[in-house]
């Protein structure tokens, strides 16, 4: 119709569970929230700090798993975080001539 053609804007959405979750993201949650559950059973809830630490797991694994705009999660985040922090911090260029160079040297002789 006119030549007009449609891309949809976010296609990776239709691969996600809800179009917000990876099936790691989801074991990871319901992991944290196993053992939250375990410990509420077996830990003795008299004070406060032992209810927050009881409640950690649920808690942390949410936060990782949370959606964040322009990453998929904040798990996403922190890994490309760790990536780019570790990683080389020089980058050799590798442009559109790239192999022109190579080829040019090698067949250069003197």
């Amino acid at each position: 119709m006119y030549d007009n053609y449609l891309i949809p804007a976010n296609t990776k959405r239709g691969q996600l569970i809800l179009g917000l979750f990876r099936p790691f993201d989801l074991y990871l949650f319901g992991g944290g929230v196993l053992v939250t559950f375990i410990l509420l059973a077996f830990l003795p809830l008299s004070s406060t700090i032992v209810v927050i630490f009881a409640l950690s797991p649920a808690l942390v694994t949410g936060f990782l798993v949370m959606p964040v705009p322009y990453y998929h999660n904040m798990l996403t985040v922190i890994m490309e975080a760790y990536d780019f922090l570790t990683n080389r911090q020089k980058y050799r260029w590798k442009g559109w001539c790239y192999r022109n160079v190579i080829i040019k040297k090698r067949t250069r002789r003197k």
